[in-house]
Order: structure tokens, then C-alpha cells, then sequence
């Protein structure tokens, strides 16, 4: 069985927000690899729909490589959308899923040769609370929003944390890679 990572972009104030943070190439360079690398990525209707702004890219390159080889990796990984409201993911490379997201991640992580990646806030707390989550790569970027959606915004939860390493990235984010601790994780 492969691991599932959920792998987020933040603030240093802890908040999820894809319009506030400036990746630069190295960051696109890292995430472009971690999808080469991965089995599929899972994500929520906001973020999938986010995450289109790449579709336009693969007919119309930027001229920036970092950019189009991000949105080559991204088209190409199988992305698996949960949805109350969308009935059609509009992406060859993605599916609407219409089993909950525990039955869906367990028959993954049974037929997978790679990691599965989770890219959406609302599915990382859901995940979180199941307690599938094997590894937590949150990449920290230097600028403070001053508001936004929390990470773990009503979790309710008490996760203890390991961290395992951290990479520096020339322009100031660093990623944290933590995993869960065998200590028993408990509702507050």
C-alpha cells in the first residue's frame, strides 16, 4: 500500500490561499516533480477548479518553463475530484468521484504503485479526522495574508506531529514534512 500525502501551499499565518502566494520556478520545479512522482491527486470542486487555470497552458505555453512543465505534470496525473455540486470534471485527466472519500482512498492506496496526493484543504481535514493521512508536506511561503481559510479550521481534533525534514527554497518558503505519531489522537 502506497502512502497518502497531502501536500498544501500556506501562508505564514496559516492560511490556504492560492491568490495570495507568488510561486516562483523552483517551487513550480518541486511540485512539478512530486506530481511526476505520484499515482493520482485528490482534490475538492475549489481547488480542482483553481487548479484549471492550468488547461490553457498546454495549447498556449507561457514561454516560462517552470510554468509549462508544471502544467504538463498537472494535466498528465490522474486527479480525483470530490463533489457535492459538479456532475463533470471537464479534464480527460480527472474523474468526479461518487463513493466517500474513505472508500475511495482505501481502494487507492490498495491498487497504487505511488503515492496519492491530496491537494485541497477540505479534503486534508477530512482525511485528518480519519486518520489516513500518512504525511503532511506543508510548503510555508514568507508572506502573511491577514486572512483567509485556516488550514485546520474546526478539526476538533488533537494530531500529534513528527517532523521528518524540511526543504529551504531560495525564495523563503520551506516545506515541513511531518508525519502522524503513534500517540492517540483525540477529539477536543
Amino acid at each position: 500500500m502506497r502512502r497518502i500525502v497531502a501536500a498544501i501551499n500556506m501562508t505564514l499565518d496559516g492560511f490556504c490561499d492560492h491568490t495570495v502566494l507568488m510561486p516562483d520556478e523552483e517551487i513550480h520545479q518541486h511540485y512539478t516533480e512530486l506530481l511526476r512522482e505520484a499515482d493520482a491527486i485528490l482534490y475538492g470542486r475549489i481547488t480542482f477548479q483553481l487548479m484549471q487555470f492550468w488547461q490553457p497552458l498546454l495549447e498556449d505555453p507561457s514561454g516560462d518553463k517552470s510554468m509549462d512543465d508544471f502544467a504538463r505534470a498537472i494535466d498528465d496525473i490522474p486527479k480525483i475530484v470530490f463533489s457535492r455540486t459538479l456532475k463533470n470534471a471537464e479534464w480527460e485527466s480527472a474523474k468526479v468521484s461518487d463513493r466517500p472519500i474513505k472508500e475511495e482512498v482505501l481502494e487507492l492506496k490498495q491498487h497504487s504503485d505511488k503515492d496519492i496526493l491530496v491537494g485541497s484543504r477540505s479534503l486534508i481535514i477530512q482525511l485528518m479526522k480519519l486518520n489516513m493521512i500518512d504525511e503532511y508536506q506543508l510548503c510555508v511561503h514568507p508572506i502573511v495574508a491577514g486572512g483567509g481559510l485556516p488550514l485546520f479550521e474546526n478539526t476538533n481534533i488533537r494530531t500529534v506531529l513528527k517532523l521528518t525534514k524540511t526543504k529551504v527554497f531560495r525564495g523563503g518558503a520551506v516545506i515541513l514534512y511531518y508525519e502522524p505519531t503513534n500517540e492517540e489522537t483525540t477529539s477536543r
